[in-house]
């Protein structure tokens, strides 16, 4: 059994930054399994300066929708993978839904399978419970799958961080 580390935080809280310091202890080479896709300029010059970051030691697998899937495919073949991030890939299933209720059970299968892994994972994740409740009904099915999956992943994890302000707290 691998170790499991997820990592939650609020926008640009420093989440991804720690994600990668704690990856590089892990060693070289590293995977990034990235849920999110360049749907405009603006994000794919986000991608490109995170991928720029991460440098050559990294290489990528996009993948919006099968998420444990491409863990099991690429387990073993790294060093360590790190998701970024959880609530992208849950905006791809729950758009692709109609109720949430798939989502949440890919979320429970992806929860189940990260103790079979041989591969330490680093999981990313948006903490979207801390605001004020959402003024539509489908801001309020994300809001409350992501509460859920989160919960359901840090249950599953072996450490768990949250960020604030690019500090990390360790919540276990």
């Amino acid at each position: 059994m691998a170790k499991v580390i997820f990592i939650s935080g609020g926008a640009r809280s420093g989440k991804s930054r720690l994600a990668e310091r704690l990856a590089a202890e892990f060693g070289a080479p590293r995977g990034y399994l990235a849920t999110g896709g360049a749907g405009d300029a603006e994000m794919a010059e986000r991608i490109e300066r995170h991928r720029a970051r991460r440098g050559s030691e990294w290489q990528t697998v996009e993948e919006p929708l099968a998420l444990a899937a491409a863990l099991r495919e690429h387990d073993g073949r790294f060093r360590v993978l790190l998701v970024d991030c959880v609530t992208l890939w849950l905006t791809n299933l729950l758009l692709g839904s109609d109720d949430g209720a798939g989502a949440l059970a890919e979320v429970k299968e992806l929860a189940a399978l990260l103790p079979q892994l041989t591969t330490p994972v680093i999981l990313v994740s948006n903490e979207v419970g801390m605001g004020i409740v959402p003024d539509n009904q489908l801001a309020r099915r994300f809001r409350d799958l992501a509460g859920e999956a989160n919960e359901l992943l840090a249950a599953a994890a072996d450490e768990v961080y949250v960020t604030f302000s690019g500090l990390p707290l360790r919540l276990k």
